[in-house]
């Protein structure tokens, strides 16, 4: 029988007064659906703090999707911080959901987002805090059925153990059928093998207790996941994709939240998907192809939303937001609808090009802060190993274009430990910032107060990137690269963060592993390990003495090239694009070739849009 589905508020209340921030435990905010009528009940998990997971766009979609659907209910669910976990572990209170409190075990289904590698330990913390068994062959037949989805999918495998069924690509339309199947299915009384069988049947739904790990000389140490003898499984699961991205409801966001979030603000997504094929980002290759909103729809959607949830501030999102062939004219209408009402207009993402300056000060209003942009690496001809096809013209143009317009910040985000990479070009960032820097005294004057901030990450090569078959750089490595960028900027008036080296090496591994790193992970949980994005919570050193209980080196683990022809541990899953072409664009990578962005030039051959059935939905011709 299904656990019964009551409110456990008061159990939670006593504890109240005793942990910091006792909002995020608050239900009933404006905008949030109160009325959960089943019979099929779903818990949607962020596995991090309320004021990181609410703004979640991904979360706020799915929510809506399945809320209006007849006969589904969808409630959220966030990860306590230590003091309520703790609290709770103490009391014996199981995880509760926001809007009903109710145990997360007397749900139907619970979908996970992955929202990026380091989320894995959270998820095994809200799974033990829910009371329920970690790995999937552990659960009973009454026991939810747990999904997964979101940007770090595509390497599931480490924590394939953990999870029932994982659902790729796009999740309007599939979470609604992944619900639909698991509540039928229910409502037969077959057995939770036989539900996650109709699972797998499910277009674009992996389903990992249904494909077995070979090792052999075709594959790397971590083998590759076939179908299990006798199932009727696909050997590779194609991603779902929404051809009709105006069809969608462009605000998703309702919720208004009592306290402060990391992004308090409206967003609406413009547009999904990415053509510029830089060959260090995932989401460039998996989201694709390019679908844009028309113009009309995201100017009347944005007041609809303003209206809607009282912000002050609205952003829209995307992969590239000034790419979108209608930018221009969305912000020029925004204005014209928003003129007077002390409303903010943000693009978080711009072009390195006048176009994008342009764009920024057309939402900046009086407003000057810090202008953003990527310029990647230090070089013209590292930057054609990444295919980031802009140059050191584009920039310096760029940047005057801004200290004209009157910026006196500029912040300017650079890579460490991309393939080929010399000391010249780690020497070249530090040239670059001196040189933006030159050109905002040149054109300010040099008592306006002109800085320029680097802000420096560590490759970590991703799956489903030309960059999957790379070793990342070894830390030590990372740490003399990051030393020297340091001694060569020499002026007061630039900045430099850079990216833990240590961090990054547990994001590496955990990219690279196949399904038995799930015991590494499990290991790390074991060891207090989670919250481990925050960077007051990281501990390399558990997770160091997790990998040595496991036999495993972290470096060895992240820092391993793959051979070109082996097969890779997320083979099976595939966003659309065909692996021949990810091969030869490292190869191109390789000889500084570069290839263009398919929505400005012809078809670069990709496979998605042959894969799919889909293709690029651009709204005016391009230029």
């Amino acid at each position: 029988m299904r656990a019964r589905r009551e409110s456990l508020f008061h159990l939670i209340e006593p504890l109240l007064g005793s942990v910091e921030h006792p909002a995020r435990y608050l239900d009933h905010e404006w905008g949030s659906c109160q009325e959960q009528d089943g019979p099929f009940h779903l818990a949607m998990v962020y596995a991090d703090v309320y004021e990181v997971g609410q703004p979640n766009l991904g979360v706020a979609i799915l929510y809506n999707q399945v809320n209006a659907q007849e006969g589904m209910s969808c409630e959220r669910c966030y990860l306590p911080w230590k003091d309520m976990a703790d609290l709770m572990r103490e009391r014996g209170v199981p995880l509760l959901s926001l809007e009903a409190a109710a145990p997360l075990a007397s749900f139907d289904a619970i979908g996970f987002t992955l929202a990026h590698e380091l989320i894995a330990t959270n998820v095994l913390e809200a799974l033990d805090l829910a009371g329920i068994a970690l790995t999937s062959a552990e659960r009973d037949e009454d026991d939810p059925i747990i999904l997964a989805g979101g940007p770090s999918a595509w390497n599931c495998e480490p924590l394939a153990p953990a999870l029932d069924a994982v659902l790729l690509g796009d999740g309007e339309e599939h979470i609604v059928d992944a619900c639909a199947c698991i509540r039928d299915a229910r409502a037969e009384g077959v057995s939770r093998a036989e539900i996650l069988r109709r699972l797998a049947r499910v277009p674009g739904t992996y389903v990992p207790s249904l494909y077995d790990v070979v090792v052999d000389e075709t594959t790397t140490r971590w083998g590759r996941a076939v179908p299990r003898a006798g199932e009727d499984v696909p050997a590779t699961v194609l991603k779902r994709c929404v051809q009709d991205f105006a069809a969608t409801p462009a605000v998703a966001q309702r919720i208004v939240p009592y306290m402060g979030i990391v992004q308090d603000r409206l967003s609406l997504e413009v547009l999904r998907g990415c053509a510029r094929g830089c060959r260090f980002c995932q989401a460039g290759m998996t989201y694709r192809p390019v679908r844009e909103r028309p113009a009309e729809q995201v100017v009347s959607a944005s007041v609809e939303g303003l209206l809607a949830s009282g912000h002050n501030e609205i952003s829209l999102t995307s992969l590239s937001t000034t790419d979108h062939s209608q930018c221009a004219r969305i912000l020029r209408e925004l204005d014209g609808a928003l003129e007077g009402r002390g409303i903010r207009v943000s693009i978080p993402s711009q072009r390195l090009d006048s176009f994008g300056v342009e764009m920024a000060a057309a939402v900046a209003g009086g407003k000057r802060g810090g202008l953003t942009f990527a310029p990647e690496a230090g070089s013209q001809r590292l930057r054609d190993v990444i295919n980031k096809n802009v140059s050191e013209q584009d920039l310096e143009s760029a940047a005057r274009n801004a200290f004209e317009m009157g910026w006196r910040r500029c912040k300017l985000y650079f890579m460490i430990g991309l393939p080929t990479e010399t000391d010249e070009d780690v020497v070249g960032i530090a040239r670059m910032a001196e040189r933006v820097l030159e050109i905002g005294r040149e054109v300010c004057g040099r008592r306006a107060g002109v800085s320029v901030s680097i802000s420096v990450a560590v490759l970590v090569p991703k799956a489903y990137t030309p960059f999957q078959w790379v070793g990342q750089c070894r830390p030590e490595e990372v740490r003399r690269r990051q030393q020297l960028l340091l001694s060569e900027v020499r002026d007061r008036a630039i900045r430099v963060s850079y990216h833990d080296a240590d961090v990054s090496l547990v994001e590496g591994a955990l990219s690279k592993m196949g399904r038995a790193g799930f015991e590494l992970l499990r290991a790390a949980w074991g060891r207090g390990c989670r919250f481990d994005a925050w960077t007051s919570e990281f501990d390399f050193d558990a997770w160091r003495s997790a990998a040595e209980a496991c036999g495993l080196d972290l470096e060895d683990v992240a820092c391993e090239d793959f051979p070109l022809s082996a097969a890779l541990p997320w083979d099976h899953t595939s966003p659309g694009v065909d692996k021949g072409y990810l091969q030869r664009e490292w190869l191109r990578a390789t000889r500084g070739e570069t290839t263009p962005d398919c929505t400005r030039a012809s078809c670069t051959g990709c496979g998605v849009c042959p894969s799919l059935g889909v293709h690029n939905v651009v709204q005016e011709v391009r230029a």
